[in-house]
Order: C-alpha cells, then structure tokens, then sequence
C-alpha cells in the first residue's frame, strides 16, 4: 500500500496538499533522545498508530512532499525498521529509522515524519517533519509539538557522563556520521605515577577548579579551562586522561584525534550540549603546529576553526579543554598566547629514581619482585619512559614463564628482556619504546 493512501485516509476531506508542515533537523547526537522524545510524547499526549515507511531512491532528505507524490515517487507502508545504537549501557538504543506516525490532537488529525537528514545520499542527522490541516490551530499544534520533544530532548542527554567520540563519514566534510561510546579502564589515583610538582598542578587546575568552578562564576570569573599537557612520549599523558575521565564521572569526555579537527564545531556543540564536559585533543601540534612549517592553506584553516573555536566559547560555559603534545616547541604561538585558549602548561618528564620504582611495583602486576631486582631494575632504566618500563615488566615475565617461573622474576628474566628491547631490536627499537635509557647491558 502507498503511503499517500494511509494519508489521504487520515486526513480526509482536508487535501493533502494544502497540508502545512513544519521540520527539525537534529544533530545525529540527539537521535537516541530524540527517539524517546517521540515515545514519550505520542504515548501520553496524543493517540496515533506508526508506520514504516519504504522508499526505493534515498539520496535525498525524504519529506512529506515525497509521500503525498504517489504517482512519481511511489514510497511505501513497510515494516518498521530499527537501528541499534550503542550507548555503553549493557543493551543497545533501538531507535527508528524512517517511521510515519498518522495522530490526532483532539479531533485535529496531523502527521509525523521521521526520516534520515540526506545531502547527496549522505546522512547528515534526523529530520523530524510535522503535517496539519490549514490553519491557526494546526500551526499553534505544531509550534507546541516541537516545543514538547526539544524540551525531552535538551533534559534527557544520554551521552552525557560518557566518554565519546565521533565518526567521520568515508570522505572529508567536517560532517560526523555517528556517535562511538568508549569503555575505558577505570584507573585509580594510586595507579597514576607522577612527580609531586605534576600532581600538585593537576590537583589544582583540574580538580579544585571544578570544586571551585560555581565559586567563580559567581564571581564573574571564567567557567572554562585550557590545559597543555607535554612531554615525552610514553610518560603518562594518555593515561592520567583515562584517569581524569574515571574520576570525573559528571563530565562528558569528548576525544578528538587530529584527522578529526574537522569535526570540531560539531564536538564543541556537543559538549555544550552536554556540559560539564572535559574535552580532549591529543597530538595538538598535528594541528596547532607553527604556521611557517605549515604546508597548505587547509593546514592553516584547521587552525584558525580551533582558534575560533576556543573563543567562541562562553566563559560560563563549564568545558575543560586538555591538549597534549610530545613537541611542545613545534605549537603556534597562537594558540598559547592569548589568555583564555591555555591556561595552564603542564609537564610529564621521564620518571625519576622514585617514580621509577613505584612503576616497576605497579607493573609486576602479581608477580613477585624481589627489593633486590628492583633496585637493580631502577638502576637500569635511568631515563626510561614509563611505557618502557610496563613493557618491560611484561617481557620479564614472559622470560620467567619460558623457565617455569611464572610467579617470581630474577636477574636473570630482566637481563633477557633489556637486552631484547635495547640491543637486539637496534637503535629504532629503542626510539619506538620511549625514552633515553642508557644502554648498558646487566651483567
């Protein structure tokens, strides 16, 4: 059956078209809320029966004015079709995916159309379209209705409290396709090793800042907060970010990696969308690099959307950028000049003496690490990158398991493993693992 049919039924002896409609397009973050909106309003507000709704061509957006075309464009009554969406809870969002609700308000009948945003047979969101007879009732009807599913929507905020990124469609345009919930490891406050002069800024800058945070603003003081977090690869940036994003379990973490600065605008919504949020840029110098090594103008408009972008934003706005970088010297001035972009530097260096031993104690997991190897072990990786010595934790007890040693790691087991990773691999497997150990072998 045509759906102009089931249309011209409902809305018998209005003509179908001198209908009136009204259209949203919403972000496809908003689709989950948006489909419970819709459960919600039609399941206590008005009587209606769903359809599903099939159409053969879907390279553009489909509209009412598609569905009342029954000569040309043929668009059908077909099962209802659902999506499952992930949103890291233990089952999966079932949410429609082109659905024509026939309702009435009162004796007024109207009708909804829910339908995939399309531009040139690309996704860009959900539209959500509403038809009503002629009239001021109809459009006070349809006023009220959007009123009613954007308040549900703009309380619900499923995404909010997540960790999150979004995904680029096959080719570039800064237009995102969906959204990807992250299940992190938790990381506890004794699992992140750091010197006291980097957790002393942290504790300030991030979690006093946001105990303090409506203190400021009452004060007129800013709500939003930049951070650079720099250093060495393999020092513990990536990971005091899984640790803040355990910790902060009110705050929205949004994660951008540099192939996706072109999604920027739409991350940014997001977040204030879903504020506090915590929104994180690694490899900021990907981006933000100096202008002169810039190879391209399009180079150059990424930074300038990030530059806009961190401007752009409210004072008030409860947002925490957290930038990270391996070459601090390669950013442009631009970026850290300006108060308000970056507010605070901090530095991740290499492991000291102490830092050290209490990585080798984290990492031995449960083995069994004698005093006496790991002072020979602190020894040994004098300028060692705390990856470096997780992996090397890990080959150690690979060693010991090969001599039927699975529980206690020797001399013995740690001299393979640095002579593995130091000198049989060559100079570029040093430089892969991180750090500037020195490279003296264990007799």
């Amino acid at each position: 059956m045509l759906v102009a049919h089931a249309l011209r039924d409902h809305f018998t002896p209005v003509v179908l078209q001198e209908l009136l409609t009204t259209a949203r397009t919403f972000p496809v973050t908003a689709r989950v809320d948006l489909q419970r909106a819709l459960e919600q309003t039609f399941g206590q507000k008005y009587s209606s029966r769903v359809l599903g709704v099939f159409s053969t061509y879907s390279h553009e957006t489909l509209t009412v004015a598609h569905l009342i075309d029954a000569e040309s464009s043929r668009v059908q009554i077909a099962p209802l079709q659902y999506d499952e969406i992930d949103m890291g809870e233990a089952s999966p969002a079932r949410c429609l995916k082109n659905a024509l609700w026939l309702a009435r308000s009162a004796e007024m009948p109207f009708a909804v159309l829910l339908s995939p945003g399309e531009k040139f047979g690309r996704t860009t969101g959900v539209h959500l379209q509403l038809a009503v007879p002629p009239g001021e009732q109809g459009l006070e009807l349809a006023r009220d209705f959007f009123a009613r599913v954007e308040a549900l929507i703009n309380a619900a905020g499923s995404y909010r409290g997540k960790i999150l990124s979004l995904e680029q469609i096959d080719h570039y345009s800064g237009v995102a396709g969906a959204v990807k919930v992250h299940r992190l490891a938790g990381v506890a406050r004794d699992q992140v090793i750091l010197p006291d002069k980097t957790l002393l800024l942290l504790e300030r800058n991030i979690t006093e800042f946001i105990q303090q945070r409506e203190q400021l603003r009452r004060f007129g003081m800013p709500a939003k907060k930049g951070l650079l977090f720099y250093g060495p690869p393999g020092t513990g940036k990536t990971h005091t970010i899984h640790y803040l994003a355990s910790q902060l379990s009110n705050h929205t973490t949004l994660l951008i990696t540099a192939e996706q600065v072109g999604l920027l605008e739409e991350y940014l919504q997001l977040a204030r969308f879903l504020q506090p949020a915590m929104v994180v840029i690694e490899d900021i110098d990907l981006i933000a690099r100096e202008r002169e090594s810039m190879r391209s103008a399009c180079e150059e408009s990424l930074l300038n959307k990030l530059l806009n972008e961190m401007d752009g934003l409210r004072e008030d706005a409860e947002i925490l950028f957290v930038l990270t970088t391996n070459r601090p010297e390669k950013i442009e001035a631009a970026l850290m000049a300006r108060p308000g972009r970056v507010d605070q530097a901090i530095e991740f260096p290499l492991p000291d003496q102490e830092g050290r031993r209490k990585l080798l104690r984290l990492y031995a997991r449960g083995m069994v690490l004698p005093d006496d190897i790991v002072d020979l072990a602190v020894a040994k990786t004098k300028g060692a990158s705390a990856a470096f010595i997780k992996e090397l934790m890990r080959r150690s007890a690979q060693f010991s398991m090969r001599n039927g040693e699975a529980k206690r790691l020797e001399g013995s087991h740690l001299a393979s493993a640095l002579e593995e990773m130091l000198f049989s691999g060559g100079s570029l497997n040093r430089k892969l693992l991180g750090g500037e150990i020195e490279q003296s072998r264990i007799e």
